[in-house]
This record gives C-alpha cells, sequence and structure tokens, in this order.
C-alpha cells in the first residue's frame, strides 16, 4: 500500500490523466467518476484514500464492502464483484451502484429487495464481447436491458464491460459506447459507461467513459 502523502500524489495523477484524456476528446472532467477499487486495501488506506479527495470506492467482495463503507460512510459505494445469487440481496442493500449484472436469478434478487424496499436497485449491465467471460452477448444486450428497464425494483442506468487481458483494450470500449448509444434512443436513462482501469483508464475516457475502475494506480500492487 502506498503511504498517505504517495497515495495523494497517485490520485492527483490520475485526475490529471482523466483531464488530459477529457481535452482530447472534447469532454469535460466533470463527467467521469473516478471509482477507488479496494479489493484486499487496508481499511486505512480507504480512509486515507476518502481525505485525499476520492468520494466513489468498489469493492468486490460484499462481507468487504461492508466492512470498509464505515470508513468512508459519506462516498458512494459500488459493487464491482459478480453477484452470486444467494447473496444478491445482501449486496444490494449496502451498495449505491451494483456493476456486472447478468442474465439469471440474482438479477431477480436485486430485483425483489428493490421492490420490497420501495426504492429500485441501481445496476449496470455487464457486456461481454469475447464469449468467454462473465455478462451478456452484445447482440443479446438490448432485449436483456429492455426486460430489466421493465422490471419493478431495478433501474438500469447504464453499461459495463471489461476488455480480455493481453488484447487492445481500446476497441471495446468503443463498441460498448456504440452499444449504449443505439440503445440509448429507446433507453434516454441509459447514460453510464463503466469501463477502463488502472492501465487504460485514459484510453476508456477518450472513447466515452463516465466511470474508470482503478485500484492499482491508486493504492499501489496487490500483494
Amino acid at each position: 500500500m502506498l503511504e498517505s502523502g504517495d497515495l495523494e500524489r497517485a490520485i492527483g495523477a490520475i485526475r490529471q490523466g482523466i483531464a488530459g484524456a477529457c481535452a482530447r476528446s472534447g469532454r469535460d472532467p466533470e463527467e467521469v467518476r473516478l471509482i477507488g477499487i479496494t479489493k484486499t486495501v487496508a481499511i486505512r488506506a480507504v480512509e486515507a484514500a476518502a481525505a485525499g479527495g476520492v468520494t466513489d470506492f468498489g469493492e468486490n467482495y460484499v462481507q468487504d464492502l461492508e466492512r470498509k463503507r464505515a470508513a468512508a460512510p459519506d462516498a458512494r459505494w459500488h459493487f464491482v464483484g459478480r453477484v452470486q445469487r444467494n447473496k444478491a440481496r445482501r449486496i444490494a442493500r449496502v451498495s449505491d451502484l451494483v456493476h456486472g449484472v447478468e442474465p439469471g436469478r440474482a438479477a431477480e434478487g436485486l430485483a425483489a429487495l428493490g421492490t420490497e424496499r420501495g426504492r429500485p436497485v441501481a445496476v449496470l449491465v455487464e457486456v461481454d464481447f469475447t464469449g468467454r467471460r462473465v455478462g451478456v452477448a452484445p447482440e443479446d444486450a438490448e432485449r436483456f436491458v429492455g426486460e430489466l428497464s421493465d422490471r419493478e425494483g431495478l433501474e438500469v442506468r447504464g453499461l459495463m464491460t471489461i476488455p480480455p487481458q493481453h488484447e487492445e483494450a481500446r476497441s471495446y470500449f468503443s463498441r460498448l459506447r456504440e452499444l449504449r448509444d443505439r440503445m440509448a434512443a429507446d433507453l434516454p436513462g441509459l447514460t453510464e459507461l463503466s469501463m477502463g482501469m488502472s492501465a487504460d483508464y485514459e484510453d476508456a475516457v477518450e472513447e466515452g467513459a463516465t466511470m474508470v475502475r482503478v485500484g492499482t494506480a491508486i493504492f499501489g500492487a496487490r500483494p
């Protein structure tokens, strides 16, 4: 983990990178939300990042999200792991936004809690362009998003994707933006694009990302 001063410099460098990417693509940096990914990160590092101006955090495991949320209670917390059916309701209770929703019974669990509490669960749909990862295939995405949007208890805010390792990521970011733009004609609430991580967030911003998920570049290499 980086020390406090190094962490603040890392956050500043990432924000500069986002600003530069926005300048190159004619965007406003305020359109891009930096999400600090806290997988394996100690609570004191979360506290330091919050003090350094990070207002959004993402966690892969619901038990860690529950524990770490108390370290930054005023931040927005994103669940960025795979949503398992037996943990869907628990995830929905502690997340401000659930990334990575895919077809299956986990989505039903999220919707059930949203209906019960009278406030929909905000979600992003994960698109898998490779056929080898988690998510819905791009050719099925419009139908799936439409089904979720019609379901009481869910609010679909956008799309997300994770490009395959060892491949050029930018083309996948471009394809996700194009897919979102086509769908937005009928679903105007579909505004978010969560894409880009530590190694490629500037490319993602240039291609239209509204959220970038950055862990290593903020907190240092994981153990």
